[in-house]
């Protein structure tokens, strides 16, 4: 299976901008928050579980970051009620990844201070990616590791391209937004571990209803660098969302492995 990620990694054909490869001596904790509730997504199973193609979507996202040199840590959250569930279908398959699986909390910000926890002390950078992200390319994460390197925080995001409308409660145009300056904020998130502690640690004290890890880091007055990235990387919202995450990694060229497939090749359904 690890062969087969990684053959999938060098057939990839998102296109991004000239980045400089991620430097291999930083060692990446990468933390995968999967405890939500899916409250938006509305259907019988919770999103991050749902298969996309014959696997879960929580996998999917993880064969991402698995086989990587550079990631010394994979680490993420589960709701307790789904405790049970995760250990049937897929506990033994993500430990021989080295995946460790810890129980989130009740809000989002107490799960990633969970996570955070659990990181170990020589790492370099802490990357929080979406479980239901699950169509970021190896080159994506390429390019925002080596931009956190280089400048202590860093996020994905892709351009607005839409026509923004501002509006009162009554749902009146109050105004066309300037989209010129507009981003789509997306994961992974990538920082240096004082930096995103730091951030934490003053979560309190932050007025504002807060979305992403970033704007923690925003808060302490730290710079965050965007790298460009594309609204193929999708997160999962809503049921049109998966065929579309589906379509996405369909279109994608199929790693061939040479030689044999290993005892994983039959297990498509993990």
């Amino acid at each position: 299976m690890a062969g087969v990620i990684r053959k999938q990694r060098e057939t990839e054909q998102e296109i991004l901008p000239e980045q400089k490869g991620c430097d291999m001596a930083n060692k990446v904790a990468v933390l995968i928050p999967a405890a939500g509730a899916s409250r938006r997504y509305k259907g019988k199973t919770k999103k991050q579980f749902v298969e996309i193609n014959g696997r879960a979507c929580f996998v999917r996202t993880l064969e991402m970051f698995a086989d990587r040199d550079d990631v010394k840590q994979v680490v993420m959250a589960i709701a307790a009620e789904d405790e049970e569930l995760f250990k049937i279908k897929w506990e033994a398959k993500l430990a021989f990844f080295g995946v460790k699986v810890v129980m989130g909390g009740k809000e989002r910000h107490d799960t990633i201070e969970k996570l955070l926890a659990e990181v170990e002390d020589d790492v370099d950078l802490i990357a929080l990616h979406d479980a239901v992200r699950p169509c970021v390319t190896s080159k994506q994460i390429d390019a925002v590791f080596a931009a956190a390197a280089e400048t202590g925080a860093a996020l994905l995001a892709c351009p607005v391209t839409a026509t923004v409308k501002k509006t009162d409660p009554d749902m009146n145009i109050l105004e066309t937004v300037d989209r010129s300056q507009l981003w789509e904020a997306q994961t992974p998130q990538v920082f240096k571990p004082d930096i995103i502690r730091r951030a934490y640690a003053q979560k309190d004290k932050v007025k504002e209803n807060i979305t992403d890890d970033a704007q923690l880091v925003e808060a302490l007055g730290e710079p965050v660098k965007i790298v460009e990235s594309s609204s193929g990387n999708i997160k999962i919202t809503t049921g049109v969302d998966i065929a579309i995450a589906g379509a996405i990694l369909s279109a994608r060229p199929k790693p061939k492995p040479k030689g044999p497939a290993g005892p994983w090749a039959a297990e498509q359904g993990w």
